[in-house]
């Protein structure tokens, strides 16, 4: 397996050893190494969430946020629409789309390489 990229969605004050525990059980549930994970990302929402900066600087990789806008066209790519995500963010699943946008802005051709997982208060895809 080559590199990979992670999109998270979380509720506000999700502490970054959630999204830490989420991460490490996802890539060891599916035999994938943290040493190949390139970038974290989220939506632009949650630039002042300070357990995804924690997390970004604690794995030595960057953070990029997008807007609900420019997560759009990778509407078609998920495999789970949240109307409550929606609702509250203008996309339709922020761990998916951010994931695939990373993806596809590093790489080009994004697909899912992990649906959507979730642990308490966070969600997680990989995309690669």
């Amino acid at each position: 397996m080559g590199t990979f990229y992670a999109g998270f969605g979380c509720r506000r004050g999700c502490p970054a050893a959630t999204l830490h525990t989420l991460l490490c059980q996802a890539l060891a549930n599916h035999g994938l190494a943290l040493a190949d994970l390139r970038g974290i990302a989220s939506i632009s929402l949650k630039a002042d969430e300070p357990g995804l900066q924690q997390l970004a600087e604690h794995l030595g990789v960057p953070l990029v946020l997008y807007h609900s806008q420019q997560l759009h066209a990778y509407q078609p790519l998920l495999s789970h629409r949240s109307a409550a995500a929606h609702a509250h963010t203008g996309c339709w699943g922020v761990a998916e789309s951010t994931a695939l946008a990373l993806a596809d802005r590093q790489q080009g051709s994004p697909r899912l390489l992990l649906k959507r997982q979730v642990l308490g208060p966070a969600t997680l895809a990989l995309a690669c």
